[in-house]
């Protein structure tokens, strides 16, 4: 059966595909968000407390690498094989390149419900894939058009690393790993004590939200729906190959491959409208928020965790 936590999804998906009059007012989703993030990064802080050190670097560099490189990957498939344009293959490799943190959520729920062991910094990994995918898509694009990819980095960097999934992770972190699990737990408890509750109200909006994407479902764009049920396992595998390589623990190594298979319906299309103006939004949230955000909560993280049990057990 799947976890709780996913049928709130399938509830959602489904009071939206029988256009249901169920509707979260957009002041309460996103008060939902707000929770998430600020949640995961005090969770992630409060494992990394005590546990900082230098030999984390080499493991976060690798991450980075792997969300600057899945963009390179995505281009040239999405230009020949799906047939979009150029601004809207960049977007959609920014968006593949990048990271769902309703993924990693719903993956770090599934790992701790089964005592998988978890690396502290696994919260590190969503700023660490965020920001180097966006990057590289924007200046794959500039270099297209030829123009100056330096120029498209203006305000880019600001934009990104201002968005408040990113302040709210990362402060949840600092905030986390100054405190720890014990000092500031008249506080954080509240928090971390309602982590399912708010995934569950916050996957709810986003079956209300995925079902609103596909009705009615555009055929006409079969290719791209092709791709958004085929990149995940294929990027999983990418992810999967890092964490093999690093060593990670069981745990670790489900997030990084849910994460490497996942797509950002937050963080880059705010990126893009500014990069990208060219680039149709719509065709990217069909893509990760209409069937792939789908295929990972329902099929890809259970998927992904069987596989990881046959290779190491």
């Amino acid at each position: 059966m799947p976890d709780i936590v996913v049928m709130f999804f399938l509830l959602g998906l489904l009071a939206g595909l029988v256009k249901s009059d169920l509707a979260i007012p957009k002041a309460a989703y996103d008060t939902l968000s707000l929770l998430l993030m600020l949640t995961i990064g005090l969770k992630g802080g409060m494992a990394l407390y005590g546990n900082l050190g230098w030999s984390l670097l080499p493991e976060l560099a690798a991450v980075a690498a792997l969300g600057a490189l899945i963009p390179l990957a995505m281009m040239p498939l999405l230009r020949r094989l799906v047939r979009l344009s150029a601004a809207d293959s960049a977007s959609l490799a920014a968006h593949y390149g990048s990271v769902s943190a309703g993924t990693f959520a719903v993956a770090l729920a599934f790992a701790e419900a089964r005592d998988l062991s978890i690396g502290a910094e696994v919260t590190l990994y969503l700023v660490m894939m965020e920001l180097p995918a966006i990057m590289v898509a924007i200046a794959l694009y500039r270099r297209y058009r030829g123009s100056n990819a330096g120029e498209a980095m203006q305000g880019i960097w600001h934009e990104t690393l201002t968005n408040r999934g990113v302040i709210l992770l990362a402060g949840g972190a600092v905030i986390g790993a100054m405190y720890g699990p014990m000092e500031g737990a008249n506080v954080t408890e509240l928090f971390t004590g309602a982590f399912h509750a708010v995934l569950a109200l916050f996957l709810l909006q986003m079956g209300l939200t995925a079902a609103e994407t596909l009705r009615p479902i555009p055929w006409f764009h079969w290719r791209l729906l092709a791709f958004a049920l085929i990149a995940p396992p294929l990027l999983s595998l990418a992810g999967l190959a890092v964490g093999l390589a690093l060593g990670l623990p069981a745990g670790s190594l489900l997030i990084l491959t849910a994460l490497a298979a996942s797509a950002s319906y937050i963080a880059a299309p705010a990126a893009m409208r500014t990069a990208i103006p060219e680039a149709n939004i719509g065709l990217a949230m069909l893509a990760s928020l209409g069937f792939t955000f789908p295929f990972n909560v329902m099929v890809g993280i259970p998927l992904y965790h069987r596989l990881i049990t046959w290779l190491v057990g």
